[in-house]
């Protein structure tokens, strides 16, 4: 029987949502990333998982000290300042557009000034926020549903971050891809692929291998746990991983363990570790990688 900590999520079910939610997320990602000083693999730009949603943490704005919270459980965006003063904007079932509108204008009552380009990143025929009418969909239940996910995810994947030893990102939440990741760094630079734009030049500078889970797309209709060595090396599609439901997929050209396969193992958490290790395995061994990056697994 399935863990019912781990409920479903098919993304046939939610994807309005989904898509307006993602939507409605990249406008507070953008402040983040405005007001944010940069850091290396855009770290900066990254929200993080509270017991009620997604965080952007302190920022600043002309020296006032503010955080934006996104609350999936109320279903409201809280701007709340140092000085103690609070603007929500409720997350329902209307346009982006909408939204946009009166984020913008609680940030100003609030005193907090703040130019972004009004443009959603990383999606395909990009509307900007103000003109965004077709996205409107909110169901509650999927949304508070998502979240729990990630919030089960986000553990799971801080022990997989805590046993290693060198440079690693915090367990994030990437708005632009709108997926939740940890990366590990070898401490060697890497070149970014030939041609690349400025998301990939500056977080494909390094080598890496990354893990993180993603709710699905129009191209991939599947939740899913990925991960991905950087650069590739020759010959990792072809290394045996673990859980055996688990695989790479040439269309992803990375290792995926769908969601439903978690859900439905024994041990979910034990299901995501097997991924998260046996795929650093075996990027770190064919890389090249030092051993004593890594701790021993807890029995």
């Amino acid at each position: 029987m399935p863990d019912m900590s781990w409920p479903e999520l098919p993304y046939e079910a939610w994807k309005d949502t989904l898509d307006t939610l993602h939507m409605k997320v990249q406008i507070v990602g953008k402040l983040r990333l405005a007001l944010s000083p940069p850091e290396p693999e855009w770290a900066h730009v990254a929200l993080y998982l509270t017991p009620r949603g997604l965080a952007t943490g302190p920022m600043s704005s002309a020296g006032l000290i503010f955080g934006v919270d996104l609350d999936l459980v109320a279903h409201q965006v809280s701007i709340t300042t140092a000085t103690g003063e609070t603007r929500r904007v409720a997350l329902a079932a209307r346009p982006v557009a909408a939204f946009y509108q009166e984020f913008m204008a609680a940030l100003d009552t609030l005193g907090i000034q703040v130019k972004f380009r009004p443009l959603p990143d990383e999606v395909s025929d990009p509307i900007p926020f103000a003109e965004d009418t077709k996205h409107s969909r909110y169901d509650a239940k999927w949304a508070n549903r998502f979240f729990h996910v990630l919030a089960q995810s986000d553990l799971v994947l801080k022990e997989h971050r805590a046993r290693f030893r060198g440079r690693t990102s915090p367990v994030h939440f990437f708005w632009g891809s709108f997926d939740l990741a940890t990366t590990r760094y070898s401490g060697s630079p890497a070149a970014p692929p030939p041609g690349a734009g400025i998301i990939a030049r500056r977080s494909e500078d390094a080598e890496q291998i990354c893990v993180g889970f993603w709710p699905g797309s129009a191209t991939f209709p599947d939740p899913a746990f990925y991960s991905y060595t950087y650069p590739k090396p020759e010959g990792i599609e072809d290394q045996g991983i673990e859980p055996t439901e688990a695989g790479w997929n040439a269309g992803l050209g990375e290792f995926a363990l769908l969601y439903e396969d978690v859900r439905r193992a024994a041990s979910p958490r034990d299901a995501i570790l097997d991924f998260c290790e046996s795929t650093y395995a075996a990027g770190a061994r064919l890389r090249g990688w030092d051993a004593g990056l890594v701790a021993e697994r807890p029995a």
